[in-house]
């Protein structure tokens, strides 16, 4: 219910408007002339100020001031006769939502009453969203504790303040998207958009209006003028997602914007300036692309002048659990469903899964055992990844040494492979142990006879993924 203020020293239209704002479902409170509605602004909050400009005591302009100083955030629409529309058109520009000139109907009052409520809604509803985006950027806030993470945020914190193209490169699913997000919401920029555009997604046609827009009438179904992203992203960030799957013509147009900072709509002739910082993103091998003759050398060159490699979740065996546990978080709140964490077991498969489909994968996983669990836990039954699990590694992938054609001790070979197995327990050595069929006892042996050095236990339990 949202708090109304009728101020008129005209009793009849103040009662009116009182009882059918009422009646629309507002708590409204009436005042007989502006001293009493500055009164009822000092004793309590309004949604909506409605005042008349002319009436004895404080006039509406007191109104308004008053209503601004007191609360920000609550609209003020004025009426007016007409002779003094110009006043209210100035009071406008001193931060009135609206006017209305006497004589009005009903309901042309409560039509600008529920749009002032709408944009209250709006705003409050944007400003929850700046604030989400900025605790879901925050780099305190991004889940892992690995040496590959914190090399990554360590580049991004150096990058993020500066207006330098950015190129992140990294297999699907690694999280490169939340990395873009994190440097613009770091970056000057950040108060600003932050458009996102997957380049894989689109056709070559579709992908240029997309990112250029088009004048009406450029092709058959333009049908009206569209605004593209470089527009929308104008004085903020442009994230351009699997930028490798984008045609030589439309590189050479981004290629432009690069360097000029200009562009023309499709069907267009008029030459548009942008501001805008570029944010690329890649699963290829864009150098081995430029080799090919498949990708521009010049823009490949524009885009790699900062690069952030995004390591695969098998080489960030310490962010698997914290990640997994977030995730089991989040999920518990979207379905309402209480869920502790998962169990011993599950935890295991977890850490000794390959993850070929890295974090997304992960967040799949979890999401479909969160449907499924029964117990308060997710268990390894929930997580069903024995279908998929190490069976469906590579023989590649799942040797664990490689023996160089200058040969290697096979103390090397052993150590090696206690460290694989060690990391894909989490450095729990019983875990480890199991994995290479033997016992603790020579499992703890090896470790001491091999010199292996075992890293702190670190716990990490932030509330963002990456």
């Amino acid at each position: 219910m949202s708090r109304i203020l009728v101020a008129d020293d005209h009793d009849a239209l103040r009662r009116g408007l009182a009882l059918a704002l009422t009646g629309a479902g507002h708590d409204v409170e009436e005042a007989g002339n502006g001293n009493a509605a500055i009164e009822r602004l000092h004793e309590g909050y309004f949604d909506v100020v409605v005042s008349d400009l002319k009436m004895g005591g404080s006039d509406g302009l007191d109104v308004l001031r008053t209503t601004k100083s007191l609360h920000p955030s609550a609209s003020v629409i004025l009426m007016t006769a007409f002779g003094s529309v110009s006043t209210a058109v100035e009071a406008m520009k001193h931060g009135a939502f609206d006017y209305v000139q006497k004589p009005f109907e009903i309901e042309e009052m409560e039509v600008k009453v529920e749009k002032a409520l709408e944009l209250k809604r709006l705003r409050h509803e944007l400003d929850y969203f700046r604030h989400e985006q900025q605790e879901t950027y925050n780099f305190e806030r991004i889940v892992g504790s690995s040496d590959a993470l914190h090399k990554v945020l360590g580049v991004v914190k150096k990058v993020a303040k500066s207006n330098s193209t950015v190129l992140i490169r990294g297999e699907t699913g690694t999280g490169k998207e939340l990395i873009a997000g994190a440097i613009h919401h770091n970056s000057l920029r950040a108060a600003r958009n932050f458009v996102k555009v997957n380049c894989a997604a689109l056709q070559e046609n579709l992908l240029e209006s997309e990112l250029f827009g088009h004048e009406k009438g450029a092709f058959t179904s333009a049908d009206r003028q569209r605004i593209g992203r470089f527009e929308q992203a104008d004085g903020g960030s442009l994230f351009l997602d699997e930028i490798g799957d984008m045609s030589p013509s439309t590189q050479a147009k981004i290629l432009r914007v690069l360097q000029e900072h200009e562009f023309e709509r499709l069907g267009g002739t008029r030459t548009i300036k942008v501001d805008v910082r570029l944010i690329a993103a890649t699963n290829r091998d864009l150098q081995a692309m430029v080799s090919n003759a498949q990708f521009r050398e010049d823009l490949y060159y524009r885009l790699n002048v900062v690069t952030v490699e995004m390591p695969p979740l098998r080489e960030r065996k310490e962010d698997i659990l914290p990640l997994g546990m977030w995730f089991i978080r989040r999920f518990s709140n979207e379905l309402k469903k209480k869920l502790d964490g998962a169990d011993s077991e599950a935890q295991k498969m977890l850490m000794r899964y390959n993850w070929p489909g890295n974090i997304r994968e992960l967040e799949n996983a979890i999401e479909r055992a969160a449907l499924l669990a029964e117990s308060s836990v997710i268990t390894s039954d929930d997580l069903r990844l024995g279908d998929f699990g190490a069976s469906s590694m590579t023989k590649e992938s799942a040797s664990v040494v490689k023996i160089p054609p200058t040969g290697i001790a096979l103390e090397e070979i052993e150590r090696q492979s206690l460290l694989e197995a060690l990391k894909m327990s989490n450095w729990v050595q019983k875990d480890a142990a199991e994995l290479l069929a033997i016992s603790p006892r020579v499992m703890n042996y090896k470790i001491k006879t091999l010199n292996i050095q075992l890293p702190r236990r670190r716990v990490a339990q932030p509330d963002a993924g990456a």
